[in-house]
Order: structure tokens, then sequence, then C-alpha cells
């Protein structure tokens, strides 16, 4: 098994929080894993993407070109990475912040009002969590508690009483995309 995500959006949104919460809890199920994070000189504003590789033998290059998996924060990297998604493949898109349906038929594009839904829990900083939920309705080699896992056992001592919002709205995203993936509970 080998899995690659592609993870894009703003400087500012989480992105690369994002992929190393996913990099960390595949770790700790003792898979393999590459983090590979690429952002712009501007930094929140700019654009920022990473990717990460999960599997469960030795990972022969850490780069990705047409991932299985995506996750668009914003409407620019909802316009760069569809088209490069494998066919079949399933894209969470942040549609908070993406005013277009998909262009192609032949993958999986799942909406996610995330922007909304980080606030209704309030706190915007949880939009990228709540697609990493997302994903997890369709990435099933990552449970959902292995997730929270790794928040728990990564997020600095500081950060540790923001976990029940983390928590939440991990699967407050995953609820949304189980049910349009069409995905029993």
């Amino acid at each position: 098994m080998q899995k690659e995500i592609m993870i894009a959006g703003f400087g500012g949104q989480g992105v690369l929080f994002a992929g190393q919460v996913l990099a960390y809890a595949a770790m700790d199920l003792d898979k393999e894993v590459t983090w590979i994070p690429s952002y712009g000189p501007e930094m929140r504003g700019g654009t920022a993407n990473c990717t990460v590789v999960i599997a469960d033998e030795e990972i022969g290059s850490p780069l990705v070109q047409n991932p299985p998996f995506a996750i668009a924060l914003n409407l620019p990297s909802f316009d760069k990475y569809e088209p490069l998604l494998l066919p079949g493949g399933t894209m969470i898109v942040n549609q908070s912040m993406v005013d277009r349906p998909a262009r192609r038929e032949d993958i999986h594009v799942v909406f996610v009002p995330a922007n909304e839904i980080a606030e209704e829990l309030g706190d915007k900083k949880l939009t990228n969590m709540v697609t990493v939920g997302a994903l997890l309705a369709a990435l099933t080699d990552i449970p959902l508690e292995a997730v929270e896992a790794a928040l728990k056992g990564h997020l600095p001592a500081r950060h540790q009483k923001l976990l029940p919002k983390n928590y939440e709205a991990l699967r407050k995203g995953f609820d949304v995309a189980r049910h349009q993936l069409s995905i029993p509970a």
C-alpha cells in the first residue's frame, strides 16, 4: 500500500500542519512516511502546499505528480491540482473558498464548508482539521482515532487545551465527507 496526498492553500491556513498531523499519525501506526513542505516567500497569504506519502514499505521517491488524494483549501489550489489528480482519486475542497463546480467527472470531489464549520466551532484556524477529517473518510488506511492520537502526542504543551476543538473539527469534516461519499457510519 502506498498513498500519496497533496495539501494546498494559502500560507496561514495550516496547510503544512495538516500534512504534519497526517504524517505523525502514519508514523505512529508504524508506516513509512515522507512529508515535503513547499511555500512562497510571503508565508501568510502566499501559496503553500505539502505532499505526504504513506506506505507499508520503503518509499522509493517522495515526489508526487498525480496524487490519488488531495485537499484544496482555496480556489487557486483547486484550479492547479484538480487536473493533476489521479483518475478515480478523491479531492477534498474547501467550499467556503471555491466558487465553481468540479470540471472532471472521473474523480470524487467532496465540497466541505470548512470555514463555516470552523467558525461554528469558534476558531477559524480549525479549517485545516475540518478538511483533514473529510479526507479521512476516503483515506481509510489512517483511522480518525490515529489522527486524534497524533494531535495529542505531537501538539506542543501550550496548545493541548485546543485538543477538544480539533477533535470536533476532525469529526465534523469526516461526517460531511462520509455523507457525500455514501460511506456507512
